[in-house]
């Protein structure tokens, strides 16, 4: 017997009547009939079945299906406490989407297609062992964790935990050329190997030199960078993932490059084919020297990096611009070039407009913020990965002669409304960062060595949050009111504590910290100089109603644990990022990431079976006032969420930005009453807007147009969660 025919089956039907209102009503009840459908229809009669549970895992050892190595840790006694345990708390999914993602996606399968070979339980079951390596009492937590979806490990992670045929842990990476052949093509290499295995490659190419700079003294010689963009992009197409996806990649630039307009026109619709890029994704490094260029109206320079290099004695992006501007200006061996700051904020923002790029990084908001010795350079597909790295030298035989630090994404994600239901907030955290130093530690990315380099040196993670629209609503908090800036301040602050303490345990068990701890802000205590001087917990009787049962750490528990790191250190050089959230949000039944909606019944086109629906979740007649979609919303209260968690949050957040073609009246201030088109100043505000609050990273802007369709809507499978 083979997977049914997806489409000739009634759930699918079932699931598309939510769209027919009835008695002006959504009928939102089809959605759980289309669940129970699709469980009785397609997952039961497909399930392979076993006798015992003893005979399901000598049948998935003896076949391949997962690995011994971990499986063999456990006492199978303990295999079974584990799972009775799990069969307790009575799992079930909440939603059709949610059910039908995680079985198309991620249930494993037979070898044939023919027969499904794990549930839900199954998959928490070997996330737990996994994850845990052998200890009993990590493996109880972490399954307690997952079956009750207070943590959603990231896809790759969540996916391939336990499976002997598996990809890699993770799928993000982050590299960086430098200005010379050799590693250029170094760079090229790994951007095919990391394509080949899955990944989401960013990759930056400010230290190269502009079109026009000299080559060997030859004045004129250099191609500059839109060329080994176009290298890239075709790299990334070959190496396809077994042409089964697209690879994907984003290529950063420094505002302050030569070349910084040719790389913009790149990715313009009406670019000449040879330099056109259709698949790259655009993102750009802004320092705060362009933002008061920009608002004081002046010219600005563009240096080329080539001189640069030569005259600072280490690579362009390394170089702090806004420092060393008027220095720049005033050095007549720096060949610069001059244009209009404002013609350029005003390019950015009819290329977002156009097409959602280029991503935005402040870089020297990131860097002000970096408690870690060395300098932030470039983010990652989804714009959330800040760390710091080291640029690696790569002799004529591709061999390094010094050996940089690049960056590899390990990341894992809190559900906010479980979350905020855990018996133990702070002892569910903790678990957590165990789970993703394991992915850390087994993370080998030895096809690249600079990422092997970098990530046995920084031990980093990324925990996230997701579900912040949905906790709102079921709470009837507004998205962006007072109240709910009062609630994610005060969430993040708590995330924040307690991966600070879990990583302090770690590295006093194991007598180890991240590399140059004691030149941190860290080890200093100056990281902690905000916690001791005020209390942050929370403001709003709404919000300490909320956190009534759970711990609120004062300014005497920030100083306690301020000791303990200065004297026993950190294991993780980082600890949070907020990532962008794809289908665990949907198995999760929560909305994505800190984000809005975007539609109340959500449609969404899949590949097999068509157009789903899915409603948000906790939707209800009273519920639905506090679920305002995205594309209706002022974004400034959106950038108000991720300002307010940011604060706590040690790397960044994939904002993105939802714009519709025509602005409805009295959406944004600003436009004085006036309805009419949205245009490149409204970008240039916002942009502006997110800056002054502190925002590091601006991830996509998607724009909903007169005909009903979105731009910049397309996220990375490698890097969402």
């Amino acid at each position: 017997m083979t997977l049914k025919n997806l489409k000739d089956v009634t759930y699918y039907d079932l699931n598309n009547e939510i769209n027919i209102p009835v008695d002006g009503q959504i009928p939102l009840q089809k959605d759980q009939e289309a669940l129970q459908a699709f469980l009785k229809q397609n997952v039961e009669p497909n399930m392979y079945s076993f006798n015992s549970l003893k005979e399901r895992f000598d049948y998935l050892l003896d076949n391949d299906y997962i690995e011994a190595e971990f499986f063999n840790k456990y006492d199978f006694s303990f295999i079974e406490k584990l799972y009775d345990y799990l069969k307790e708390q009575d799992f079930h999914f909440k939603s059709f989407m949610a059910a039908y993602k995680y079985y198309a996606q991620y249930a494993l399968k037979t070898d044939d297609g023919d027969y499904y070979l794990e549930n839900f339980t199954d998959r928490a079951a070997l996330n737990a062992l996994y994850f845990a390596d052998g200890d009993e009492d990590l493996a109880m937590n972490l399954a307690d964790e997952i079956i009750h979806q207070r943590y959603q490990p990231a896809t790759p992670s969540f996916l391939n935990a336990g499976r002997k045929r598996r990809g890699e842990l993770v799928s993000c990476f982050l590299i960086q050329t430098t200005d010379d052949m050799n590693t250029i093509g170094r760079t090229i290499n790994s951007a095919l190997q990391l394509s080949r295995i899955g990944g989401g490659v960013g990759i930056n190419l400010s230290n190269l030199r502009g079109a026009g700079d000299p080559i060997k003294h030859i004045e004129g010689a250099a191609s500059g960078v839109v060329p080994v963009m176009k290298l890239l992009e075709d790299s990334f197409s070959y190496s396809n993932q077994l042409g089964q996806r697209q690879g994907a990649g984003v290529v950063y630039l420094s505002v302050f490059h030569p070349d910084i307009i040719d790389f913009l026109a790149a990715k313009k619709e009406n670019a000449d084919e040879k330099i056109r890029l259709k698949t790259l994704s655009l993102g750009i490094t802004v320092p705060d020297k362009f933002y008061e260029l920009a608002k004081a109206d002046d010219d600005m320079y563009l240096f080329s990096p080539y001189d640069v290099e030569r005259e600072y004695g280490t690579p362009f992006s390394y170089v702090d611009i806004t420092k060393e501007y008027d220095n720049m200006v005033a050095n007549d061996r720096i060949h610069k070039k001059k244009l209009s700051a404002r013609e350029l904020e005003t390019e950015i923002g009819k290329l977002q407009q156009e097409s959602g790029y280029p991503y935005i990084i402040n870089i020297d908001m990131a860097n002000r913020d970096n408690p870690i010795d060395g300098r932030i350079v470039m983010s990652n597909l989804c714009s959330e990965i800040l760390q710091v790295q080291s640029p690696s030298t790569v002799d004529n035989q591709q061999k390094y002669v010094n050996l940089g630090r690049d960056i590899s994404c390990n990341l894992g994600s809190t559900n906010i409304l479980n979350l905020m239901n855990s018996p133990h907030f702070g002892e569910s955290v903790e678990t957590m960062v165990r789970a993703l130093t394991f992915v850390t530690d087994h993370s080998d990315i030895d096809v690249v060595p600079s990422i092997q380099n970098g990530n046995k040196l920084a031990h980093t993670i990324g925990l996230g949050a997701m579900g912040l629209h949905s906790f709102l609503a079921k709470n009837q908090i507004y998205y962006g009111s007072k109240v709910s800036l009062d609630f994610v301040n005060v969430y993040f602050m708590l995330l924040n504590y307690w991966t600070l303490k879990a990583s302090n345990e770690i590295a006093k068990e194991r007598h180890e910290t991240f590399y140059k701890f004691e030149k941190s802000d860290y080890a200093s205590g100056k990281y902690f100089d905000k916690y001791v001087t005020k209390d942050w917990g929370p403001e709003s009787d709404e919000v300490k109603a909320l956190f009534k049962d759970i711990f609120i750490p004062t300014e005497n528990d920030w100083k306690a644990l301020k000791e303990a790191v200065m004297k026993d250190g950190l294991y993780h050089q980082n600890r949070l990022a907020v990532a962008p959230n794809g289908s665990i949000s949907y198995i999760n039944d929560t909305t994505a990431s800190l984000h809005p909606i975007i539609n109340r019944i959500e449609e969404r086109q899949e590949k097999k079976i068509g157009k789903i629906y899915y409603p948000a979740p906790y939707l209800s007649n009273e519920t639905m006032p506090y679920y305002m979609s995205a594309y209706d919303m002022d974004m400034r209260k959106v950038i108000n969420v991720y300002a307010a968690s940011q604060k706590h949050v040690d790397q960044g957040m994939s904002l993105t930005l939802f714009m519709r073609s025509t602005i409805p009246e009295g959406l944004y201030e600003w436009k004085n009453g006036r309805t009419d088109k949205m245009t490149t100043r409204d970008l240039s505000i916002l942009r502006n807007y997110a800056y002054r609050k502190g925002i590091k990273s601006i991830y996509y802007v998607r724009t909903f147009t007169d005909d009903q369709d979105e731009i910049g809507a397309n996220q990375c499978e490698s890097c969402v969660i």
